[in-house]
């Protein structure tokens, strides 16, 4: 690197690392670790420019300034640099891949002291200190991702051979929840040295530099296990939520997996509730663009005509507070497609197309997210697009199978292709993988509409009266419910939901409804729906 960087005392803390610049060492865990000298001068330079994406051609100049090097020198640099802080390629949270742009520092650092300029970064008057870089992170950071610690479960059977079922059970989970991406999970290594050590939660979370942390315990006896889960604040050690998990072990892996998937399945919206609760609470003046966003979604998850609005204004303005961060742009993309669908946005093709590409940018920045195609198969749902909608929920379950909204997509997709028994399926493995979800009244609601384009109206009913004693569930659950009753005789009943529906949503009628079933490509689907809504008595 070139005279200009300079040397200082700086050290930089993250997760179990140590980076001296003082000394040129990295420590891990308090052992240093051996690393070239252009891999310690790459994790240095990320290090000090972590509040931006840098391109592949700026990296290589810094650490190759004046020599003409290939690409793969660089991505070999990487690899190294990963490696030695523990990171993973498929699931990072140290130096991320920035899809189109390069890489990015993403760890949130514990402590620095920097009484110089940081690495990479000369002395004139255009320079950006290391203070001067935190105070500009300050006001539009979205690298700063809730951090996970998932602790060692503990193994409370009398055989001590059981211990790997408990470390397996702990590497599980910490492999799932690594897939949603706007988690900043970490690794195995940072947390099984505090295995078997009894050392309070609220202590062990400052220590980690963790917001969140995991822990549970394994219990094995004869062919039972049961299996235990909490999740706790950081800072307070609060519980946040716990859950346990019974089962007969006749096939160990099947076990684990499904024992994982839904721990996972329950743990993210968890931890989603209460980054959305911390954002709310921050003073509106301070906010930036990881606080609009979290904001947005809060006001997302509410559900109603005045809270999609306000979702859709937040989640712009995260966008244009910083143009490079992926959920902006996805999310506003799904509450707009949901104004559409529910509330007061009118759909419009111009706009679905600034959906759909917003959902592309989303992509271009993170193209392994599962949610970004999960909210991308949404608004091709809402394009009448079925086929590329399925294809991308499926990728989306590829990339992450707990993700239990994107079983709900498909199963969504899947009805209106007339192929209602897979499609039940998708909406069962929805509800079973994430019974608290925030949208679960939304898998039955939609599972409700299909089972209605099925044909099987008695199942529609039980579906939406499942849907109905949901807090925050929506109008067209009553009016599903409706539909099924007038096809199912029951036109008494029928009549009764239908005043429910009115007093919920003044404005129903037949036209209404054929206006928000933009999406229904099928015109023999929408004809139905229709007619059972006259049929019951709504007006036209």
């Amino acid at each position: 690197m070139d005279d200009t960087l300079g040397t200082t005392d700086a050290i930089y803390r993250f997760l179990d690392c140590e980076l001296d610049l003082s000394t040129r060492e990295l420590r891990r865990g308090g052992r240093p670790e051996t690393l070239q000298p252009k891999v310690f001068d790459l994790i240095a330079y990320l290090v000090a420019h972590r509040d931006r994406a840098l391109g592949k051609d700026e990296l290589q100049q810094a650490l190759w300034p004046g020599v003409i090097v290939t690409e793969a020198s660089l991505t070999q640099a990487i690899r190294k640099a990963r490696r030695a802080l523990g990171d993973d390629a498929n699931a990072p949270h140290i130096i991320r891949t920035v899809h189109g742009r390069g890489y990015r520092f993403v760890a949130t650092m514990r402590e620095a002291t920097a009484p110089g300029p940081g690495p990479g970064i000369a002395e004139d008057a255009g320079a950006t200190t290391p203070t001067a870089m935190s105070e500009r992170a300050a006001t539009t950071d979205t690298s700063r991702r809730p951090r996970v610690a998932v602790l060692p479960f503990v193994n409370l059977s009398s055989d001590a051979e059981q211990e790997y079922f408990s470390d397996a059970i702990t590497q599980d989970i910490i492999d799932n929840l690594s897939k949603h991406r706007w988690l900043d999970v970490l690794t195995r290594n940072a947390t099984f040295g505090y295995k078997g050590g009894d050392i309070n939660t609220a202590l062990l979370g400052q220590i980690l530099g963790a917001d969140y942390l995991v822990s549970g315990s394994v219990r094995r006896v004869g062919s039972r296990i049961r299996v235990t889960a909490e999740l706790a604040a950081g800072a307070s050690s609060r519980q946040l939520w716990a859950d346990r998990y019974d089962r007969e072990l006749e096939d160990v892996f099947a076990v684990q997996d499904e024992i994982t998937q839904m721990i996972t399945a329950r743990l993210e919206p968890a931890i989603g509730d209460a980054e959305r609760q911390r954002a709310v609470r921050r003073v509106s003046r301070d906010l930036d663009a990881w606080d609009c966003y979290h904001r947005g979604v809060w006001h997302f998850f509410r559900f109603t005509a005045q809270d999609n609005a306000e979702a859709q204004r937040l989640l712009q303005r995260s966008r244009e507070l910083d143009p490079g961060f992926g959920e902006a742009h996805a999310w506003w993309a799904y509450a707009t497609v949901l104004g559409m669908v529910y509330w007061d946005t009118m759909p419009a093709p111009a706009l679905l197309d600034e959906a759909l590409a917003a959902t592309h940018t989303a992509l271009s920045i993170d193209d392994q997210n599962a949610v970004f195609y999960a909210l991308e198969a949404r608004v091709q749902i809402a394009r009448g697009e079925y086929e590329s909608a399925s294809a991308e929920n499926a990728l989306a379950i590829r990339l992450n199978p707990t993700l239990a909204a994107a079983y709900c997509g498909l199963g969504d997709t899947l009805a209106y292709m007339g192929r209602f028994e897979e499609a039940i399926e998708n909406f069962e493995l929805a509800i079973n993988l994430s019974p608290n979800d925030p949208q679960r009244w939304a898998f039955l609601s939609y599972g409700a509409l299909a089972l209605i384009f099925k044909g099987d109206y008695a199942a529609a009913v039980q579906w939406a009266d499942r849907a109905s004693v949901i807090p925050n569930c929506q109008y067209w659950t009553r009016a599903h419910k409706a539909v099924a009753l007038a096809y199912l005789g029951q036109l008494d009943a029928a009549g009764d939901t239908v005043r429910q529906l009115l007093a919920e949503k003044p404005n129903f009628s037949r036209t209404f409804a054929r206006q928000k079933l933009f999406y229904l490509k099928d015109p023999r689907q929408l004809a139905l729906y229709l007619a059972g809504l006259e049929r019951a008595g709504v007006p036209e």
